[in-house]
């Protein structure tokens, strides 16, 4: 798929505002809003996992091996790290146990021993259950006439919220994956079709989706209003898609750092947290200010996860496209 350079800039703009809710909750400020950033993460993965299998034609299992190659090997880094770092007493409040570790390498819910959440031990991690479930039941679907994959994967999401939102139950899978936020990647794959088709709305439009998009975020943070799945999910889908939008119409330049920090999305995702604990201990040590250290903190974990992204992803993908004599 060619470069989409608005969906590069939502990728970087959805791991930024992660940063900022974890800098914020570290250091004692309120930037609940920046969770959002997962659900315009979850839209964008349907949006490109639609696009690219339309376009490429991949059989189940190069799709599957193509979407471990990208995810699994440095989750597994950052989790061996975390890991390390609770054996030594680093991460004080860290309780590790076998089987939740074992669970956590692969992608299988379970509850944390440190606090009885539904976490892996990276503790963002979380949403890569979801990704892997996805990247499943996709690839179960590329076995299936391609007129017939949407509505299946939208019928068996839209079946399994149902479930969830009709039964209580203490079954771990059934806690994790009835919950509404899975529909946000077939938000994402229903775009994918529309701009694959090219019925995505037009300029104006789709600056007013964006518009609505942002404007819907930010009024919840500065309201402080409550919010869940069903008022992200669709100010997400409504970004999602005005972006795209922009897009076709020619509305969006090409600007190298979005670009490069949409690239490292991931590994800014993935080792932020490291970062903004070294900073915010280090600096709560020598008495900086919380204003300072929250920029710091912030900044910090960004470029953290650009150099991880430069140093561990991008080599370890290279070296995983090289033959294996």
């Amino acid at each position: 798929m060619n470069t989409l350079y608005g969906i590069q800039y939502l990728r970087a703009a959805a791991a930024i505002a992660v940063v900022l809710f974890h800098a914020a909750e570290k250091l004692g400020y309120s930037f609940a809003i920046g969770a959002v950033g997962v659900d315009v993460f979850f839209v964008v993965s349907g949006f490109i996992m639609w696009v690219v299998a339309e376009r490429r034609s991949p059989t189940p299992l190069s799709f599957l091996r193509g979407r471990i190659r990208r995810i699994v090997p440095v989750y597994w880094m950052a989790t061996a790290v975390m890991i390390a770092g609770g054996v030594v007493g680093l991460f004080p409040n860290l309780r590790l146990s076998i089987g939740h570790v074992l669970a956590s390498f692969l992608f299988i819910p379970a509850r944390s021993p440190s606090n009885g959440e539904i976490w892996p031990v990276l503790v963002q991690g979380w949403t890569l259950n979801y990704e892997m479930f996805f990247y499943v039941v996709f690839a179960a679907a590329l076995f299936l006439p391609k007129r017939w994959r949407f509505l299946a994967i939208g019928m068996l999401f839209a079946a399994l919220v149902v479930v969830g939102q009709m039964f209580a139950s203490d079954n771990l899978f059934l806690l994790t994956y009835t919950r509404p936020i899975i529909l946000e990647f077939v938000a994402g794959m229903a775009i994918g079709m529309l701009w694959l088709r090219r019925r995505v709305p037009g300029r104006l439009t789709g600056a007013l989706l964006v518009a609505a998009g942002l404007g819907g975020f930010a009024v919840i943070h500065l309201l402080g209003l409550p919010f869940d799945t069903w008022t992200c999910g669709p100010l997400a889908t409504a970004l999602v898609l005005g972006t795209v939008s922009l897009e076709a119409s020619g509305g969006v330049a090409r600007a190298a750092l979005p670009a490069f920090l949409g690239d490292a999305s991931y590994s800014i995702y993935l080792w932020h947290t490291f970062a903004i604990s070294v900073v915010a201990k280090l600096g709560m040590a020598a008495g900086i200010a919380m204003p300072a250290l929250m920029v710091s903190a912030v900044a910090t974990g960004i470029l953290a996860g650009a150099i991880g992204y430069r140093v561990l992803e991008r080599p370890t993908i290279r070296l995983w496209r090289q033959p294996a004599w």
